[in-house]
């Protein structure tokens, strides 16, 4: 099979029974996530609501996440995912009650409000084993031949689950219901479903072999392993630190609710576009990555795109235009397809096997986690500065992290990924 070969992870059988899992929780988790953010907002008019429901799951999602990295690298991988499906169903069904007629209309509001936050604590618990997970098993599923072509073809499902299941839950609200509230109910029956086709398909995929040596290693000394082995690759440390700061400054899109409402009058079929123009941007980058790798000054080109992703977010925050805005997300999310892409070839590439739920940890700590604090920078910004105010100052921030990295970091500004392509292709 051809490295160059834009379908090779997708001649795979279970890499593709994978891939639908992956975009069915996908779907859901995004689905859950815009309508809480859409219900918190209908109950509070206050943004600073909004980034509660970030912080909520930022702070188990980093309480745990070294933690989970250790349990994954020690256990087999599919029964582990499948564990942690099953558990979030129990959370996704919880909300879908919460919202029910019967409990909404006789709770206050601070009983829905703290139901909610409670649930999504308790979703950042999980969270914190979904990704090490999903990325060990996809190096089980496919040979390390095509885990560059498996790297971009996860990453780009992730976005185009992104895309329709933000799209969905906005349009799902004024759709599924005689009025906004009851489309939130029946909105999130559909994400139980999912979560639940997802968990029967998952057993479609067998059991695979624990490939860790060190099966029963202190955790304290397995934990520093990782952290270690992070550190010292620069390459890794590099993108992962600049995609961080970039996130958690240019985290406007967890206001998108209160631009919707507020700025655009654009109401809830409005705020489903603007959540989903980025989605569709990182999504069509990350196709179009399987056709033209981004290998060659990979170091340079995730600096330039992490850049257009900072001036992207400064033009939606000025904007009061419905398609300027539309636009300025969309090229946001174009830019952020390209560095996503660009991180993930490097995590795939570079991480031995039996340290991918550690590294994976340290990643989700770095990037993932900082969109849930970027989402509570955002809130917060917005409560002292005004939101707009607030969006320009988180992308002035991010080109300000850019240049600063690309001006010390001369490891990660020649940093260079075709050595590492070719050395993958001569294993066929």
């Amino acid at each position: 099979m051809n490295g160059k070969d834009p379908y090779a992870a997708l001649r795979y059988r279970e890499f593709n029974i994978f891939i639908l899992v992956r975009f069915a929780l996908v779907f859901a988790w995004s689905m859950q996530f815009v309508i809480i953010e859409w219900q918190v907002y209908a109950l509070t008019k206050d943004p600073l609501y909004i980034g509660i429901i970030g912080l909520m799951e930022i702070i188990p999602a980093l309480g745990m996440a070294l933690f989970a990295g250790h349990i994954v690298d020690q256990r087999e991988k599919r029964n582990l995912l499948a564990t942690c499906i099953a558990l979030f169903s129990i959370i996704s069904f919880g909300l879908f009650w919460i919202t029910s007629p019967e409990v909404f209309n006789s709770w206050s509001t601070n009983q829905l409000l703290y139901s909610i936050y409670a649930l999504v604590f308790f979703g950042g618990l999980l969270r914190s084993f979904f990704g090490p997970t999903i990325f060990s098993l996809v190096a089980l599923i496919v040979p390390k031949k095509v885990y560059p072509n498996a790297a971009t073809w996860n990453s780009s499902t992730w976005q185009m689950a992104r895309v329709l299941g933000v799209s969905f839950a906005g349009f799902s609200i004024s759709w599924l219901g005689k009025d906004d509230q009851s489309g939130v109910h029946w909105s999130l029956c559909i994400v139980f479903v999912l979560v639940m086709f997802s968990l029967m398909m998952l057993y479609r995929i067998k059991r695979k072999p624990i490939l860790n040596p060190n099966i029963g290693e202190p955790m304290v000394q397995s934990l520093k392993q990782g952290v270690s082995f992070v550190f010292k690759t620069k390459a890794i440390f590099g993108a992962l630190t600049l995609d961080m700061i970039s996130v958690l400054f240019g985290g406007a899109i967890a206001l998108a609710a209160v631009f919707a409402t507020d700025i655009l009058e654009v109401g809830s079929e409005g705020f489903g576009i603007l959540v989903a123009a980025p989605n569709v941007g990182s999504f069509l980058t990350m196709l179009a990555t399987a056709y033209i790798p981004i290998v060659r000054k990979a170091g340079l080109k995730l600096l330039v795109a992490v850049f257009g992703f900072g001036l992207s977010i400064i033009a939606f925050g000025l904007s009061s235009v419905f398609w300027i805005s539309v636009l300025a997300l969309f090229f946001s999310g174009v830019f952020d397809g390209v560095s996503m892409v660009i991180r993930q070839t490097i995590l795939q590439l570079k991480t031995p096997d039996h340290m991918r739920g550690r590294v994976s940890s340290v990643n989700s700590m770095f990037v993932g986690s900082s969109n849930e604090l970027g989402a509570f920078e955002s809130g917060l910004t917005a409560k002292l500065m005004g939101t707009v105010k607030a969006v320009v100052f988180g992308g002035s921030m991010t080109l300000l992290t850019v240049i600063t990295i690309g001006i010390k970091n001369k490891t990660l500004r020649n940093l260079d990924l075709t050595e590492d392509m070719e050395a993958h292709d001569k294993l066929e």
